[in-house]
């Protein structure tokens, strides 16, 4: 069986698409050689036509998975728009089976970026009023999500959402994703006193003026955001941290949040999508509502008061990750996969 798999992202490019990438396209053939089918994987990375114009890099890439495809069996796309509408309309072209992966609301990120949406994911996917360009963008990922046989997503939370958009609930299959740490961490100058620190890209949702703007209220704690630096070096901080912060608005399932909890740092999250999947208030973490400030305050002060059950916390948190391997997610991948053809 040979899959094809279509990526916005792949390394060197950082982001969860492409460690995702690379671990399929590393992994799934071992994983084959204990299945049947044998598993072949073929990556064609959209990196490679990215400094095309506009429009024609799309083009450009619809040509590269469509002679890819004719020979696949199997097309994945790892996004519902700049690789999911390329792939989706090559894999009809070759008349292959179409798998896309969806991680959150494509749509909605660009409307909150770029067209003033303001909205949640959870009151975006119900509102029907929104900029055409949004529109759009909305029209692409829920066509592509239909014309697939599979939806892969990496929460129940985004089951929902997907559902929200009209795809039946028969066709999504909900595999976490898996993770897997470097081995060696760089050891950061870390300051001294109480560190609160948080990762991600510097998009609106993901709150780090309101961690900054916290953490300023008291003396001796000091903040640190591992934003624009390499997977290494942010969880060097990670790790060096009394606590890490996840203050987003929304997380369809958080790489981040489960890198800190397999490296045994407290956890604050907020209450909001594939978070509540993974921290349970009190037990292995913190849970805190979005934008509230003094509830953050107040969870922050309780880490910094009570270090002891933090740690223990934080040990029930790393046994719980234990089921967030690379492993359990190739194989689940591959059965979906496989049954396919």
């Amino acid at each position: 069986m040979k899959l094809l798999i279509a990526t916005p992202l792949y390394p060197p490019d950082t982001g969860g698409p492409a460690t995702y990438a690379k671990a399929l396209e590393d992994g799934l053939p071992q994983v084959g050689e204990l299945n049947s089918p044998k598993l072949e994987v073929e990556v064609v990375k959209f990196g490679e036509v990215r400094h095309l114009p506009k429009l024609i890099r799309h083009w450009a890439y619809y040509r590269r998975v469509l002679r890819a495809a004719r020979e696949a069996d199997v097309v994945l796309a790892l996004d519902p728009v700049s690789v999911g509408l390329p792939a989706c309309l090559a894999a009809k072209k070759a008349m292959k089976p179409f798998v896309v992966k969806i991680v959150g609301d494509y749509a909605w990120e660009q409307g909150r970026q770029r067209f003033g949406i303001t909205a949640t994911l959870d009151e975006f996917v119900q509102t029907k009023r929104v900029p055409l360009a949004v529109r759009l963008l909305r029209c692409v990922q829920t066509r592509v999500a239909l014309r697939a046989t599979h939806v892969i997503v990496p929460s129940m939370y985004l089951k929902g959402i997907v559902g929200a958009w009209g795809v039946p609930a028969e066709k999504v299959e909900v595999i976490y994703n898996g993770v897997d740490l470097p081995r060696e961490l760089p050891e950061p100058e870390r300051p001294s006193g109480f560190l609160v620190v948080s990762t991600g890209r510097p998009v609106p949702w993901k709150g780090f003026e309101s961690i900054e703007r916290v953490v300023a209220r008291e003396p001796g704690w000091a903040c640190h955001i591992a934003s624009g630096v390499s997977r290494e070096e942010a969880l060097g901080w990670v790790k060096a941290a009394d606590v890490f912060v996840n203050n987003s608005a929304y997380e369809g399932l958080a790489h981040a949040l489960i890198e800190a909890m397999m490296l045994g740092t407290p956890v604050i999250a907020t209450s909001v999508g594939g978070n509540m999947e993974l921290v349970e208030d009190g037990v292995t973490g913190l849970l805190v509502p979005h934008g509230d400030d003094g509830a953050l305050h107040a969870a922050l002060q309780e880490i910094a008061g009570d270090p002891a059950s933090a740690c223990s916390r934080a040990a029930a948190a790393r046994e719980r990750m234990r089921g967030f391997s690379v492993e359990a997610m190739l194989a689940r991948t591959a059965d979906v996969l496989a049954s396919l053809v």
